[in-house]
């Protein structure tokens, strides 16, 4: 098993009475990307906060590289966190913002400029070095502000949400030089989202939480390919949820709908299935083992694919992603009742 990087132990974290983190477990392997994701109140960012040392752990213990830093200051700890407004001093030019940490430090001026113009290379904004914050644009900003937190050699960057301010364009150019720094510098990056398309891009390690627990912990194909629940599935987006009776292991909709899978099925009387949205197609005269009808109530045209909602007899809503092609093959509306059709290799069974 690779080194932990990052390892917690029954980390908790309460605010009077309410628990914002609940006794999770983590480990994250050293010099690797993990993207922390879930709704806003799931704990994401103090958790984040706790390995940094800008929240005192409630209860068990954070450690890097196998040393109990729990107790620690922030700035003996090995870590540098990147904060979500970058919080830069707007009187000081980026080469002194990207030192000021050296400054603290006790460095002297002529080193610790050199080092910032060094760091400032490795973000491709030296010739921005004697510019002030206001004078920059919002790419530009985060760059001076990464460069800044890794001006220290930590060994885990800490990264709230750095991409949320940016906009699609700019968001996707940062995904690529994130990235490529983390790969470069072959530290452990931890980095908090609301994002699935960043954390499914980014991370090595994509950890799903709500209401204070990890639900799940995996490298990125396998949460999205194999979500152990319905919130991890709905949350990562790119799944339906299909409710189904179980009768001596027949699975049936509410309709009575048979349904087939190559999973093995739980002995509940209720199964819930995920199915993703780009393995159903609108049937015509096709066959398919597994069917599903309902009424359209959207078509979205996103380029090279097209979003069809449907919405079944038990008014659950579902989604299709049909290539342009497929779609223009033959067009649906607002309105008409389809049959969607979908195998069972694409199924997949959820913990209840």
């Amino acid at each position: 098993m690779p080194e932990a990087g990052v390892e917690l132990i029954a980390v908790t974290k309460q605010y009077g009475a309410v628990t914002a983190v609940d006794a999770i477990d983590l480990r994250i392997p050293s010099g690797s990307y993990c993207c922390l994701i879930g709704p806003s109140g799931c704990g994401k960012t103090s958790t984040l906060r706790m390995i940094a040392g800008h929240e005192k752990v409630s209860a068990g213990d954070v450690l890097l590289g196998g040393r109990n830093i729990t107790l620690m200051p922030p700035a003996q700890r090995g870590t540098a966190m990147m904060f979500q407004n970058y919080a830069l001093f707007p009187h000081l030019t980026c080469l002194d913002n990207v030192a000021f940490s050296l400054r603290m430090r006790g460095v002297e001026r002529t080193e610790r400029r050199r080092k910032a113009a060094e760091m400032l290379e490795r973000v491709h904004l030296a010739e921005m070095a004697e510019r002030r914050p206001a004078q920059l644009s919002g790419g530009q900003q985060q760059r001076i502000a990464l460069a800044r937190a890794l001006i220290t050699n930590p060994s885990v960057l800490l990264l709230d949400e750095p991409l949320s301010a940016l906009d699609p364009f700019l968001r996707g150019k940062m995904r690529e030089e994130l990235k490529r720094l983390q790969r470069d510098l072959g530290i452990t990056f931890i980095h908090v989202t609301h994002s699935q398309d960043e954390a499914l891009a980014l991370s090595d390690v994509v950890v799903v939480m709500e209401r204070g627990k990890i639900l799940q912990s995996d490298a990125p194909r396998a949460v999205f390919e194999k979500p152990r629940t319905p919130f991890v599935a709905r949350f990562l987006g790119g799944h339906n949820i299909l409710e189904c009776r179980n009768q001596g292991g027949a699975l049936a909709l509410a309709d009575g709908t048979a349904i087939r899978l190559d999973e093995a099925v739980p002995a509940t009387a209720t199964v819930r299935l995920a199915v993703r949205t780009d393995r159903m197609r609108l049937l015509q005269d096709d066959p398919a083992i597994n069917r599903l009808a309902g009424d359209v109530t959207a078509v979205e045209y996103h380029g090279p694919f097209v979003r069809v909602g449907l919405q079944d007899k038990a008014g659950n809503d579902h989604s299709l992603l049909l290539s342009e092609a497929d779609f223009y093959a033959r067009p649906v509306a607002l309105g008409d009742r389809v049959v969607a059709g979908f195998q069972p290799p694409d199924v997949h069974v959820l913990a209840n």
